[in-house]
């Protein structure tokens, strides 16, 4: 399409100057059927049995964290439902020495990446200590305020192509964050300096209550990667196969030298924003129903009990194997002594202004007395 194409007030003066194409990648339909010739590695389909086994973990994991939050035990969570393919898919397809700057929907790329369960309860129960990884040392922690880590990524990208380091920096946020000047800043210098950069941009179509519609007239978010001179490209989310396609191409462009590189997954929420919204007031149970049918932890074991001989055992004793281990975890949590008050000066500065230290103090003090 180019940029004229419905500009019926255009001189005959006027010509074209360029031209643009976005593409979309699908392998699988919502049934786990092939529609398309399947990139290598997917041609022995046993080989995608890790990352399908990370997306129910993903899904089971996620159950509990609303559980426990209903019950008390955690703040406010965000539910990831529905998006387990392309968030799994993120952290399985990253290396190790990258960096992952998620926003706060982005946990299976965060299991993928090695950060425990433990940890991650910890950051939801209002824990600062649950940001401290043990694995991935330097990943970014949550970050809850829309589209600022994109700025945060190209900060990273940048120091990774200093240093002349062969690794990636991937930002991972919905589509409302494409509505924010963070995100097109961001864009505009990874274009500009051609940083090792990949913004994947989860499309689950809502943006809290605000749908996708009403946020953008752009055909696609993808080609919001134009303005800044990158790659953007289309994918299906609830596709692993093609989530994973899409993710290797890019990282291993920006690894290489070529440059950032946007990914808009097409993926759906199929839960509430958050544990303290009701996503029935503002969208319709049909809309939710239809997605259920294109979910990504479906689509992919009916690809594997078609081509790989997945089997209804082996699907109870994954079920089984993910309950104990996120059990565990729970209990690793529950069991961590908690923090005193005044922890809540010491994960804000390295050295705790003035202002603060007296404050700190006073907490101290008060304890004490309590005690």
């Amino acid at each position: 399409m180019t940029p004229s194409d419905h500009d019926t007030t255009r001189p005959a003066a006027a010509r074209a100057v360029a031209s643009f194409e976005i593409c979309h990648t699908q392998y699988l339909d919502a049934e786990g059927a092939v529609l398309h010739p399947l990139p290598a590695f997917a041609r022995e389909p046993k080989s995608l049995i890790p990352l399908y086994r990370r997306m129910v973990l993903a899904r089971v994991f996620d159950a509990k964290c609303i559980s426990l939050q209903r019950t008390g035990q955690l703040g406010t969570y965000s539910s990831g439902l529905g998006q387990e393919a392309t968030m799994a898919t993120i952290g399985h397809t990253m290396q190790p020495e990258d960096v992952l700057l998620p926003s706060y929907r982005e946990t299976a790329a965060q299991l993928a990446r090695g950060v425990r369960m433990t940890e991650i309860l910890l950051y939801w129960g209002g824990d600062e200590r649950g940001s401290n990884f043990a694995v991935p040392t330097r990943d970014f922690p949550v970050c809850v305020p829309v589209a600022t880590h994109a700025l945060h990524a190209v900060g990273v990208a940048y120091a990774m192509q200093y240093r002349a380091e062969p690794r990636v920096a991937v930002c991972v946020h919905g589509d409302g964050a494409t509505s924010k000047g963070d995100f097109y800043e961001a864009m505009n210098i990874a274009g500009v300096r051609q940083l090792p950069v990949v913004f994947v941009v989860s499309n689950n179509q809502w943006a809290i209550s605000t749908p996708r519609r009403a946020q953008s007239a752009a055909a696609t978010l993808a080609q919001k990667a134009i303005a800044a001179g990158i790659d953007g490209e289309q994918v299906d989310g609830n596709d692993a196969i093609a989530m994973r396609d899409c993710m290797e191409r890019a990282l291993t462009k920006a690894r290489t030298g070529g440059g950032p590189h946007l990914i808009e997954a097409l993926t759906y929420r199929l839960g509430d924003h958050t544990t303290v919204d009701d996503a029935k007031r503002y969208r319709d149970e049909g809309e939710v129903e239809a997605a259920w049918q294109r979910e990504p932890v479906r689509r992919l074991r009916q690809f594997l009990a078609r081509e790989a001989g997945w089997t209804d055992d082996d699907e109870a004793r994954l079920q089984t194997e993910c309950a104990a281990q996120v059990e565990q975890a729970v209990a690793e949590y529950r069991a961590v002594p908690p923090q005193p008050p005044e922890a809540m000066f010491d994960y804000l500065f390295a050295t705790l202004p003035i202002r603060l230290r007296a404050q700190r103090e006073e907490v101290l003090q008060r304890g004490r007395h309590h005690d």
